[in-house]
């Protein structure tokens, strides 16, 4: 907890070091301006004003880290003469970026007072579109990513210094304070976040050149002259069609998607969406009933690049074992039988080119035969769940041990995969109670880890756990009390940062135990760096949670399960409202609800449930208005 609290430990966003001084107005020498409708600062003159001392990152020290990463996001046009860097360090020159053109240097001074410099060859970002870099720097290698493709790599002769000390020096953006190399593209974004492979927290990304780990408010805001276009416009006239092409002819002009029914700005190049009418849940049809050889504990939905959407389900009977569907034209179809006995759950994965799904045995897709192979086996102790995920590139699987016999408080395992042998080797034990299920997720440079506990073989009344990764290993961030959690699900909602756990049964004596009880989202809470109680749910022996989005709207499905005496009942739908949290819309009928999947396939939305209590499983299709 002490590292999470350290000042070099969080990502540090070095333009509102200086663009938040004066809330009222810029510095001088810098404005603002737009490209493809996204705002960025343009440096007209150098001013010392764009800089600032490293004693207000540092307070007790002096070193900068071994280990850190650099995320720009800048705009250069071809006409821009591309000489200096978004940001140095003055003095003798310390640290620095440089972009010349269509190359990146990163400069820093050795031990022996000598400058070295790393040249990276960017092609052709000098096209007046926005591109975010991320520069990582590592003791014995330096990596830069584009746009979240594959990242260039180089390994310098000499290990970066492990000692920099930057006492008494500066920070400057834009310029070293000179009107020689002075930055002549737009900057959006430049942060330095510490100890950390910045890339892994922002890739894969839906808008890769956008990426946003921490962008001044001042660059949020709508543009002035986008107001000044607005109401210019409404009074000469807004053209209306369904296609309408945008130049440097037609910037400024509005136009009208009556189809999409949405108001664009045309900036020069790109049409900016200015209003839309976005898409709300409307109703949910049931698209398709699939009737399964056995009852199914799991689903997991996932797609294989050339096949399309697939569905592995973890099937109690043995015979003829679990089965991995093929959505083909409007539905799922039968595609493979894997051999399993009493299938609890299915994890889809993937390792470089490789994809996987496991529950005690790793199976790998074989291009050649289009089939998933076996791939390795591990030992398990009724294994209720895994968890695959990856930091800083090496890839790691999460079992939850469930119980040994009649015991529950038994280890949990992290496996780490050994690319030489090709396997999966154990890298770490964990502690737990009847352990029912892993949720890994990330919140800026932090990876955390969090377990379901269900029972610790006297009482369901248990405490469930959130790791945190320091020092290449989990450690206890925070403990919360569960009843037989049997599910965590992470998700966001704008910068907020929510877990939700499903509660599914609290013993009470020497009876049966209360079924209808409530299960809680937890909000993360910055300043007092914990997960705290946002909103209590009641439901009913739940035992998931599936967070999804469509459009601007946010819901949570629960999967109720049993009611303390029958398996058919509703599992609901709720709707994020904001300060009311979530309100429930839809109330959904299912037998034994065991899991609910999202997923979109060819511009449509599908709800999936499986059921442990019959065999059968149903698809809905999500409409939209």
């Amino acid at each position: 907890v002490g590292v999470l609290l350290s000042v070099w430990q969080v990502p540090l966003d070095l333009l509102s070091f200086v663009l938040e001084r004066d809330p009222s107005s810029l510095v001088p020498g810098v404005h603002i301006e737009q490209a493809q409708g996204v705002r960025g600062l343009k440096f007209s003159s150098p001013h010392r004003s764009m800089s600032f001392s490293s004693s207000e990152l540092l307070v007790d020290c002096h070193l900068f880290p071994q280990e850190f990463s650099i995320v720009v996001t800048l705009s250069i046009s071809h006409s821009d003469p591309q000489k200096e860097a978004p940001s140095s360090i003055r003095g003798p020159l310390l640290l620095g970026l440089r972009y010349s053109r269509r190359r990146l240097h990163f400069l820093y001074r050795d031990p022996l007072g000598q400058v070295k410099k790393l040249v990276f060859r960017t092609g052709g970002i000098a096209d007046s579109h926005w591109h975010t870099l991320v520069l990582a720097v590592k003791s014995r290698s330096v990596k830069l990513s584009v746009d979240c493709n594959p990242p260039l790599e180089i390994v310098p002769a000499e290990p970066f210094p492990s000692e920099l000390n930057i006492h008494g020096s500066r920070f400057h953006i834009g310029s070293r304070g000179r009107w020689k190399g002075l930055f002549s593209g737009l900057l959006r974004q430049l942060v330095l976040v510490p100890g950390s492979d910045g890339a892994a927290h922002l890739c894969p990304s839906d808008e890769p050149q956008l990426m946003a780990l921490s962008v001044p408010p001042k660059l949020l805001d709508l543009p002035d002259m986008e107001r000044k276009y607005i109401y210019q416009f409404l009074f000469s006239g807004i053209s209306v069609g369904l296609d309408r092409p945008c130049s440097e002819q037609t910037q400024g002009q509005l136009w009208f998607n009556p189809l999409k029914k949405a108001l664009y700005l045309c900036d020069g190049s790109h049409w900016v969406t200015m209003l839309q009418d976005h898409h709300r849940l409307d109703y949910i049809l049931e698209h398709q009933v699939l009737t399964t050889t056995s009852e199914t504990n799991d689903i997991e939905v996932f797609q294989v690049a050339g096949m399309g959407v697939m569905a592995a389900f973890a099937h109690r009977s043995s015979a003829p074992g679990s089965a991995v569907y093929l959505w083909a034209r409007e539905g799922f179809q039968i595609y493979q039988n894997i051999s399993t006995h009493g299938a609890l759950a299915w994890r889809h994965f993937r390792i470089g080119k490789k994809v996987g799904a496991d529950f005690s045995v790793i199976y790998k897709w074989s291009k050649k035969r289009r089939r998933f192979v076996h791939l390795q086996t591990l030992q398990t102790h009724c294994a209720r769940d895994w968890e695959a995920f990856t930091i800083s590139q090496h890839h790691y699987l999460a079992v939850a041990n469930h119980r040994i016999g009649t015991n529950h408080t038994i280890d949990s395992l992290i496996y780490k995969w050994n690319r030489l042998a090709k396997a999966f080797e154990v890298h770490q034990r964990l502690p737990t109670s009847g352990a029912y299920d892993w949720e890994f997720f990330s919140v800026g440079p932090y990876h955390f880890l969090v377990v379901a506990n269900a029972f610790d073989g006297v009482t369901t009344s248990v405490e469930s756990v959130i790791y945190v990764w320091v020092n290449e290993a989990f450690q206890v961030f925070q403990t919360i009390k569960t009843y037989c959690a049997t599910d965590w699900e992470m998700f966001q909602i704008g910068g907020r940062v929510f877990l939700v756990v499903a509660n599914g049964h609290r013993l009470v004596g020497s009876v049966n135990g209360r079924y209808a009880i409530n299960s809680t989202i937890y909000e993360l809470d910055i300043l007092s760096g914990m997960f705290v109680r946002f909103q209590d749910i009641t439901t009913y022996s739940a035992v998931d949670w599936e967070f999804f989005s469509l459009g601007e709207e946010y819901f949570l499905v629960v999967a109720n399960s049993f009611s303390g005496e029958s398996y058919s009942l509703n599992s609901v739908l709720y709707r994020w409202q904001g300060y009311e949290g979530f309100v429930p819309v839809h109330f959904l009928p299912t037998i034994g609800c065991s899991d609910w999947e999202f997923f979109t396939w060819k511009g449509e939305s599908y709800l999936m449930y499986s059921s442990a209590k019959a065999p059968l499983s149903k698809v809905f299709k999500l409409k939209t208005y």
